[in-house]
């Protein structure tokens, strides 16, 4: 073996050890690249440690979206704003900037009936969120109350809650299909409440706030949750016509034509 091997193979088992896979399968055809052209040391050792940190974003975007349990295929492109004219496309592309309310733990509502797009858009800016680097959950509101409330059981409530502290921001969808039930909706007023104005919450509801009455079991915890919601929230009202509707009508299309009833026979044998 001659030297030059001997010293490629101690820095491929330097790299590994240092956890630089990026380094360790670039540097051969950088460092040819660098002797043909006749680079400078500093400029071959930032081309590699800048592909590195551009591998590391990749992966980190990638395992983040896995944890994310986003809607497939919802993203903004997507989405269409046009049928939805009440809300803003560049006020939704700066929310996803997330630097603005993120950090100080504001929350973003979602209010109109169902099938106008609520879940998509929510899904759509967890994906543009993750991509700028920050951590997101999605999840229907029903399962994380479940879990909570398995948490409670287990006299684990509080932890369960403290591990929802990863996520920057929490997509709670459907919110009044949590059934008016005193167990599940104290498990989710503790969690409004322990993330207020530390960690954000994006919300979907098909029912405004003066209904809200069906998911709390008593006014007090309803106008207590609805406080801590709204008190730092950017609100979004998408009243339009249901777009499964309308996709299911032009499915259908015009229709048959009515039919003429056949004229009776009145002659008889």
């Amino acid at each position: 073996m001659t030297s030059h091997e001997i010293d490629a193979a101690r820095l491929t088992l330097a790299l590994n050890e240092l956890r630089l896979p990026a380094i360790k399968v670039l540097w051969p055809r950088f460092a040819e690249q660098a002797d043909k052209e006749g680079w400078r040391a500093a400029r071959l050792l930032s081309a590699l440690v800048e592909h590195e940190l551009a591998e590391r974003d990749r992966r980190r975007i990638e395992r983040h979206l896995a944890q994310a349990r986003l809607l497939p295929g919802k993203t903004l492109e997507t989405f269409d704003f046009a049928a939805v004219p009440m809300v803003s496309k560049a006020h939704v592309n700066a929310i996803t900037a997330g630097d603005s309310w993120i950090g100080k733990g504001d929350n973003i509502l979602l209010f109109g009936p169902p099938g106008v797009g609520k879940s998509h858009l929510s899904s759509a800016i967890g994906l543009a969120l993750v991509e700028n680097g920050y951590r997101v959950l999605f999840t229907r509101t029903t399962d994380l109350v479940q879990k909570l409330q398995q948490a409670r059981r287990d006299l684990a409530l509080e932890s369960a809650i403290a591990k929802l502290d990863k996520f920057h921001l929490l997509i709670l969808d459907d919110i009044a299909y949590v059934t008016k039930d005193q167990s599940e909706t104290s498990v989710l007023f503790e969690l409004i409440s322990a993330r207020y104005e530390r960690r954000s919450m994006l919300i979907t509801a098909n029912q405004p706030f003066g209904a809200w009455d069906t998911i709390f079991p008593d006014p007090a915890m309803t106008l207590a949750a609805v406080d801590r919601l709204v008190h730092h929230a950017t609100i979004f009202e998408m009243n339009v016509e249901s777009y499964r509707r309308k996709a299911a009508e032009r499915r259908k299309g015009p229709g048959r034509p009515p039919q003429t009833a056949s004229p009776v026979d009145m002659t008889a044998d």
